[in-house]
């Protein structure tokens, strides 16, 4: 009978509970991802030469569905009421790769694929992805590299958008950034420019 009553109070406070909080705070209403600004190709593209995007390394900063706020080069804390759908590794991973489809001729590879086709290789690392509290800035870098036979290049890419801070601002200027450093790496491994 005691163990009735405890599982049926378990069940019921369970049940009662809802969504869990993060942090402490209330879930925001909606989660935030990136997407690609370039055009859908007009028409059919022919696509003879293929490469593949590695999803890229990151600091443990961002290693999280958080958009970190950076201040002073050492203090990290996290934009309230701002969620992303996935880690900015994997989010920047999928609009560079969605990117170059868009605007090259190139055929994007999945890199699970890889072995199957032969393509140029990039990988790199995401190493700063979040708001700059010192410069009210968005900031998104990536350093590229890219090897195909014995060939090997390597770049840095960064953009900046202004921001207050605040959910509302950061979220739209941070796709822009993306955008940007994805439409540099798109014309960088296309042109060598």
């Amino acid at each position: 009978m005691i163990r009735a009553f405890t599982i049926a109070a378990m069940t019921l406070a369970l049940a009662s509970c809802g969504l869990p909080k993060l942090g402490g705070e209330d879930p925001p209403a909606s989660l935030t991802t990136l997407a690609s600004s370039a055009p859908e190709p007009a028409t059919t593209v022919r696509r003879d030469r293929a490469v593949t995007f590695a999803v890229p390394l990151t600091p443990e900063a961002l290693a999280t569905t958080r958009v970190a706020a950076f201040r002073g080069g050492t203090a990290v804390a996290y934009i309230q009421d701002l969620l992303l759908v996935d880690s900015p590794d994997n989010l920047f991973q999928q609009l560079v790769s969605e990117t170059v489809y868009r605007s090259t001729d190139l055929l994007v590879v999945d890199p699970r694929q890889q072995d199957q086709v032969p393509a140029l290789k990039v990988t790199g690392t995401l190493y700063r992805f979040g708001f700059d509290a010192d410069t009210n800035e968005v900031v998104v870098g990536y350093e590229a590299l890219w090897a195909d036979g014995d060939r090997v290049a390597s770049r840095r890419f960064e953009a900046r958008e202004p921001a207050l801070g605040y959910s509302t601002d950061v979220a739209p200027a941070l796709n822009r950034a993306a955008n940007r450093v994805a439409s540099d790496v798109a014309t960088w491994i296309t042109t060598g420019n």
